[in-house]
């Protein structure tokens, strides 16, 4: 009986002690599964050996990182450092992306203004006044003091200390110093730690450590007082609490014992400058001993040097500063003899050196070369302009000398690579320029040269090879290009290029009814430029969209002005297929436009010609869609004078059409002209789509569109384009007609 109570009480013992180990156990193993916490620490990386760039793994390191990875090792969690980008520590407390900041020696308020709460203390620093030792620190809180700006949570701590000190701010610690020695602090302080490594630079041994004035600070983690911040606080005391003050002092050992300071080249400048500075008169003296004994030498050099700039080192014919003083040479010696100068240019050659190689690009040049040099006569030249480029001046010769050129340069040359087994002929594109009496008395070899090169253009433009003689009008209209392409920014700048407006009347009620906006260009230097000249030019430069913007901006000033004065008329812009090339999302130019002056999108019509929408019909059309959603009257202009309106008039649907009147006013059967305009009239007002008349420029022409119920007239008859300011001071009116 008894043995069995005491089975069965030993059995109960074991089932609580089961139960027991199982409530113990499971947490353990449950905890097991669970991540491991890391927290991101902020820290400042210019306080070596405290924080700093280990130069060979990249990382942070240093003895904070090493006493923060022992408490997170003790306490189970890990860490990693990250570099703060904030100037200080106060604002790095603000930034979320750190779990906690470091190092405080005391808790702060953060730079928005909150409480923060700090860490047990990892280890007592040690902050030490360091001065330029002419003078010993006997009170500390009577002088001013020089710190890092990222320091400013300690600077807090020791101003609570010694309400009396001055402190100053310093980006860096170049900037601390070169502020001790101009005298505008007393002393700099920071911790021992930093500097045993800052004052290992050679240039900094003139700073003495102040002991006397010596004093210590905590070395703690912070971050704002908030329940999680508090719950990351608590568990890292525990780690920092478990860590042996042995521990604590073998990591602090261990950097400040190893040599951390690495000199810079400005370093070796300084420590070894009187070597330096005996080594470099040494070396002046070398360096002039040789120069003097050289410079008979350098003398007999200088004219070889001279002529080999003057030749090509691949062909070793000239180069093209070469060839321009030979032929001035040339036609000095030579006034009476009659002179071509070439342009000559391998079609497709970056095919040949992308198909074939650059060494057989070079052979072939150096083939064509010496070619050419064996039917060249002294009195002619060759040269290498750049690339494939040569240019020859030669002496003017009949069929013979065209013959032999074709023979014995242009047919081996051409054929080089097909006999060579390659399935390619090579092909030419000159230009000839004939010197003319003037090129003898005032020799420009390089505007010569543009002269054939502009007929070489010409020939490679039209796709084929051969030759092409220069033509002095195309060297004119070149020029003229050239320089109204050039002048057009400060034109638009200074006022050169301004808006006229060409008013648009009512017939019937003799009302104007609205402007269109037109280009003139005064020229301080060529006076006036006439816009059939200018316009061309910069459609073909491809900056007709930047004059065409500035006269839209402008229209919209001017409305936007006529709005505030009480003055409401619509203006009639100008749109090129070109613009709309430019910028194909044009129509929301138009609308910022519209927006911008506040404006009425009804008050700008937007004109674009007929023959653009033949050009490139789907954008056009587009563009016109996109302009009339907006608001914007769409007119097209120039009806009439193409072989597509009637096509377009099925394709787009637009607001307004501008009728030429070619019909009436060019050649051929007047009558016959009238009947078709008349007939045309006629289909606009039957689909419904208003119209105006451009280029009336008689009361005749003016009565007999009025009679077929064209109203809307523009022309020379009622008004001419005119400035602003003389369009302002109409009074709505039409001249008199002689009629009346």
């Amino acid at each position: 009986m008894n043995s069995k109570r005491i089975y069965t009480s030993i059995s109960i013992a074991l089932l609580f002690l089961v139960i027991s180990l199982g409530v113990f156990v499971m947490p353990v193993i449950a905890s097991s599964d669970s991540p491991t916490q890391e927290f991101t620490i902020g820290v400042p990386i210019d306080r070596c050996p405290m924080f700093y760039i280990d130069s060979d793994s990249g990382e942070i390191v240093g003895i904070g990182v090493d006493l923060m990875k022992s408490a997170a090792k003790e306490a189970g969690f890990e860490v990693v450092f990250k570099a703060i980008s904030e100037p200080n520590l106060k604002e790095a407390l603000d930034n979320t992306e750190y779990d906690l900041v470091m190092p405080f020696g005391s808790a702060v308020t953060s730079a928005s203004g909150d409480a923060t709460i700090v860490s047990e203390n990892l280890i007592q620093t040690p902050f030490t006044i360091v001065n330029t030792g002419k003078q010993s620190i006997s009170d500390i809180s009577a002088i001013r003091i020089g710190m890092l700006k990222s320091q400013g949570g300690v600077a807090e701590t020791v101003k609570q200390l010694y309400p009396g000190i001055t402190i100053i701010l310093y980006d860096s610690m170049a900037d601390c110093i070169k502020a001790l020695r101009k005298n505008e602090v007393d002393a700099l302080l920071h911790n021992s730690y930093t500097w045993s490594y800052v004052l290992q630079k050679p240039s900094y041994k003139d700073l003495k450590v102040q002991p006397s004035a010596m004093f210590s600070m905590d070395f703690r983690a912070g971050t704002l007082d908030t329940a999680e911040g508090r719950k990351r606080i608590e568990l890292i005391n525990e780690g920092i609490t478990a860590i042996p003050e042995t521990k604590k002092q073998a990591i602090a050992l261990d950097y400040t014992t190893r040599d951390l300071y690495v000199y810079s080249f400005w370093d070796y400048l300084y420590q070894y400058k009187y070597f330096l500075i005996v080594g470099t008169i040494l070396f002046i003296a070398l360096v002039i001993m040789l120069v003097l004994r050289q410079k008979s030498y350098f003398e007999e050099q200088k004219e070889k040097m001279r002529l080999m700039e003057d030749i090509d080192p691949l062909t070793g014919v000239l180069s093209h500063n070469g060839f321009r003083k030979k032929v001035e040479e040339l036609l000095i010696n030579n006034p009476d003899t009659a002179y071509t100068i070439s342009y000559n240019n391998i079609k497709d050659f970056k095919f040949i050196n992308d198909s074939f190689g650059w060494k057989v690009g070079d052979e072939l040049l150096k083939f064509w070369t010496e070619r050419s040099l064996e039917i060249l006569t002294d009195k002619e030249a060759i040269g290498r302009y750049d690339g494939d480029h040569f240019v020859i001046l030669r002496c003017m010769g009949g069929n013979e000398q065209i013959l032999q050129d074709e023979k014995y340069v242009l047919a081996p040359v051409r054929n080089y690579l097909k006999d060579r087994g390659k399935d390619f002929i090579v092909r030419f594109c000159t230009g000839i320029y004939v010197l003319m009496p003037d090129d003898y008395k005032d020799i420009n070899v390089d505007k010569m040269l543009d002269y054939a090169r502009i007929a070489e253009r010409k020939v490679r433009e039209t796709k084929k090879e051969g030759f092409e003689f220069y033509n002095p009008t195309q060297w004119d209209r070149g020029k003229q290009s050239a320089g109204i392409v050039s002048r057009l920014p400060a034109a638009v700048e200074s006022g050169e290029i301004q808006v006229w407006y060409q008013p648009q009347v009512n017939y019937k009620t003799g009302k104007i009814t609205g402007a269109e906006a037109l280009c003139r260009w005064n020229s301080k230097k060529n006076g006036n430029i006439s816009p059939g000249e200018f316009i061309p030019i910069l459609e073909e430069a491809g900056l007709i969209y930047d004059l065409d913007c500035h006269v839209w901006d402008t229209v919209c000033k001017d409305l936007r002005r006529w709005n505030e004065q009480g003055r409401d008329i619509c203006v009639s812009v100008n749109l090129s297929r070109q613009d709309i090339v430019k910028n194909p999302d044009v129509a929301e130019h138009f609308n910022t436009l519209k927006e911008f002056y506040n404006l009425s999108p009804k008050q700008l019509r937007i004109e674009i010609t007929e023959s653009a929408y033949v050009e490139n019909s789907d954008v056009i059309i587009k563009t016109t869609t996109k302009l009339r959603e907006a608001g914007f009257e769409v007119e097209m202009d120039d009806f009439g004078s193409g072989y597509s309106s009637l096509n377009m008039l099925k394709e787009v649907v637009l607001d307004r059409i501008k009728l030429d009147l070619r019909f009436i006013t060019g050649s051929g059967d007047q009558k016959m002209g009238r009947t078709i305009l008349s007939y045309m009239v006629q289909m606009l007002q039957a689909i419904g789509t208003s119209l105006i008349a451009e280029g009336v420029e008689t009361l005749e022409q003016a009565d007999f569109l009025g009679s077929l119920g064209c109203e809307e007239m523009q022309g020379y008859y009622f008004y001419k384009p005119m400035p602003v300011d003389e369009f302002e001071k109409l009074d709505g009116f039409v001249k008199k007609s002689e009629k009346q």
